[in-house]
């Protein structure tokens, strides 16, 4: 029988928090393997000289992070870690006899990649780069922000140059602005489907993830509400246009909604809006009507092309200082390659013409996925880069996914994206961006289709029923 190797015999603080560390520790190092089941709540206590309730207490948090899973009448397991559970599903490598509709991404045609061989091309002409000298100021070049606070503009984002910072994507840039703001045990709401590095980051940083229910806008503003009364929020991770991956599209007045909430009960609101040049619909953001609360996270890689991990992070600004000093422990500064490439072509319109050629391939790729699956789709937009699916309830998502995966085609299933113990959605998400091209695009749909049609084998309609 697994134990921990800790001792809980002296003072040194909550024993459950010792032991729920502990727990994760030895999932994280592999010492406690996927479905090896957990001793009961009483035999731990036992081993270990302490109380049920401090087991028990423990176990629920583990759970709640992600790392058990507790099954009735037949115990506590070990989940597969959070990196495992995500590769499972969301590749990690592009695979050549694979239609990858795993990862949400951009298209990727000729078009951008004679951008991309242009931009090299005119850098290596080019007899000084005086943007490779340096690797200060943390927060990113000045006229590299400067070009960025434009382009924000542009979209109705307004921010002073000191409250801007370059970072390597979106990703850094919710984890920047959480760490910012954020200490452990503190409560951090999202979606209760929601991006899977959130829920990855709240085990870094350790605090403590609430899922928030929603509907085809994105959270209910009363269940965010009843969560801000009950106890103290400290922060609202929350994407409102084509949230990941249900795909759902915040209206004006449900943002204005939110604002007012947060504002209120104090809580920092960080709004991944990287779609928003995507989006035809002039909305203005959450954080918009938040100055001093709210953190705005956008990036070119969803618009333009997936190698250019170039971002904006746009925080208030009393925390301006805060934030460029987690940048700097965290990555120091964003890659300024990167930056100039992004800044040049912001600059030049470049940006501005991929977006236009990306909503192009959206709106057609999209109009592919309504006519092959249907009312299976639960949610897609013209222009967003995913869709929502549901899959019939013969099916089970993995049996599902791994169906597909055999006949050449890579899916998402809710797993990586799940906040809490919910019920499955029996939906998956599908990336239409990924796919190599239009056909195969087609081919991939089809084959989707066609899995829905069949029942499943007997191996798994065993498992099921």
């Amino acid at each position: 029988m697994w134990l921990p190797n800790i001792d809980l015999s002296g003072d040194t603080g909550p024993k459950y928090k010792a032991l729920v560390e502990a727990i994760i520790t030895d999932i994280e190092a592999g010492r406690l393997r996927h479905d090896v089941r957990m001793p009961t709540h009483r035999e731990l206590a036992y081993r270990l000289h302490v109380s049920v309730q401090t087991v028990s207490a423990a176990y629920k948090e583990v759970e709640r992070q992600g790392y058990l899973r507790s099954e009735r009448r037949r115990g506590t397991f070990v989940q597969a870690r959070l990196t495992d559970r995500a590769s499972t599903f969301i590749l990690d490598n592009r695979q050549p006899d694979l239609i990858d509709l795993s990862i949400v991404r951009t298209a990727y045609t000729d078009f951008h990649n004679d951008l991309s061989r242009q931009i090299h091309s005119k850098l290596a002409e080019e007899t000084h780069h005086n943007w490779m000298e340096s690797c200060r100021p943390v927060a990113g070049f000045e006229y590299h922000r400067e070009i960025g606070s434009k382009w924000l503009a542009s979209m109705g984002i307004s921010a002073e140059l000191p409250n801007i910072l370059i970072t390597n994507g979106a990703a850094q840039g919710v984890f920047t602005a959480l760490a910012t703001v954020v200490q452990p045990d503190d409560v951090v709401l999202t979606e209760s489907l929601t991006d899977h590095g959130v829920i990855g980051t709240a085990s870094i940083l350790r605090f403590k993830l609430g899922a928030l229910p929603t509907d085809d806008e994105g959270i209910l503003p009363d269940a965010f509400e009843r969560e801000c009364r009950a106890r103290h929020i400290r922060a609202l991770v929350v994407t409102p246009i084509y949230t990941n991956p249900t795909n759902c599209l915040m209206g004006l007045e449900r943002r204005k909604r939110i604002a007012e909430i947060a504002e209120h009960y104090g809580v920092y609101v960080i709004e991944d809006d990287v779609y928003r040049p995507l989006l035809e619909q002039n909305l203005p953001p959450i954080t918009s009507f938040l100055p001093r609360l709210g953190f705005h996270v956008s990036s070119l890689t969803k618009i333009v092309m997936p190698g250019l991990r170039t971002g904006f992070l746009v925080v208030p600004q009393h925390l301006s200082i805060r934030a460029s000093s987690v940048l700097r422990v965290t990555g120091w500064m964003g890659t300024p390659l990167m930056a100039e490439i992004g800044a040049r072509w912001i600059a030049d319109g470049t940006v501005e013409q991929a977006v236009t050629v990306q909503r192009a391939l959206m709106r057609e790729r999209q109009t592919l996925v309504a006519e092959i699956l249907g009312d299976a789709v639960v949610r897609h937009h013209p222009t967003s880069l995913s869709a929502w699916v549901r899959i019939p309830h013969h099916w089970q998502e993995e049996w599902f996914a791994s169906e597909l995966r055999k006949n050449g085609v890579a899916v998402t299933i809710s797993d990586p994206f799940m906040t809490v113990k919910v019920p499955r959605p029996n939906a998956i998400r599908i990336c239409v961006g990924g796919a190599v091209d239009t056909p195969s695009l087609h081919h991939g749909l089809m084959q989707i289709r066609h899995t829905m049609e069949q029942m499943p084998g007997v191996h798994a309609f065993d498992v099921m029923y």
